[in-house]
């Protein structure tokens, strides 16, 4: 496939034409929020991922991000929001800021994978330079399950640097989804210490996904 590239308006760095063809893993939490933290962050049901894209996508990188499910007027379903969100790609921010109003910024990522048999560890770690944003480790059984697609979108309430519009994007894939145990060590004092107030629920990981992301 070949992938049309864009120059950012804002930087030197290229990126590519929506939509992304994207392929990769994530490991999912879901968290329950019982107080709102601010106008964006209002109480209610979040994710928290972190997410490898790997080839054959045209941008391989790493990610962190926490996303809320919203109602948009005329739309069918409700679509995601992120609130949060870091990757290791100048390319990955840029485009995101600019394409869809995802506030992407930039952090640093560790990760160390482990498997004994059909036990799969896996842990993650984000920092905003010196300073800790989260860890999580998550633990699952590989197991033969089959590939099953998935849609969706995300909206975005725009950001400064894009001229303050609210912008979308149209999700369609497939992956093999396992069931996880998940433990995460949120920094509080970090960007992301808004977390920690937060009841974690059930973790999954999502194995293999290839989608267009735009």
């Amino acid at each position: 496939m070949t992938v049309e590239w864009l120059q950012s308006s804002e930087s030197e760095v290229a990126y590519p034409a929506a939509p992304w063809p994207l392929a990769g893993s994530m490991w999912l939490t879901l968290f329950h929020l019982r107080r709102a933290v601010d106008g964006s962050r209002p109480t209610g049901l979040y994710g928290a991922a972190f997410v490898s894209y790997d080839e054959p996508s045209p941008l391989t990188y790493s990610e962190l991000l926490v996303a809320r499910a919203v109602r948009v007027p005329g739309a069918r379903r409700r679509r995601a929001s992120v609130t949060d969100i870091w990757v290791d790609s100048p390319a990955s921010m840029a485009g995101g800021r600019e394409l869809w109003a995802i506030p992407k910024g930039l952090a640093d990522f560790e990760l160390d994978a482990v498997r004994r048999g059909p036990l799969s560890t896996t842990e993650w770690t984000a920092r905003d330079g010196r300073i800790p944003i989260a860890t999580a480790s998550f633990s699952d059984v590989s197991r033969a399950v089959p590939r099953t697609p998935f849609a969706g979108g995300t909206w975005q309430p725009g950001l400064p640097d894009t001229g303050d519009e609210p912008r979308e994007a149209e999700i369609r894939g497939s992956a093999r989804t396992f069931p996880a145990r998940a433990r995460w060590d949120v920094n509080p004092d970090g960007p992301l210490g808004w977390l920690t107030q937060a009841r974690q629920l059930a973790s999954v990981r999502i194995a293999a996904f290839r989608m267009s992301f735009g």
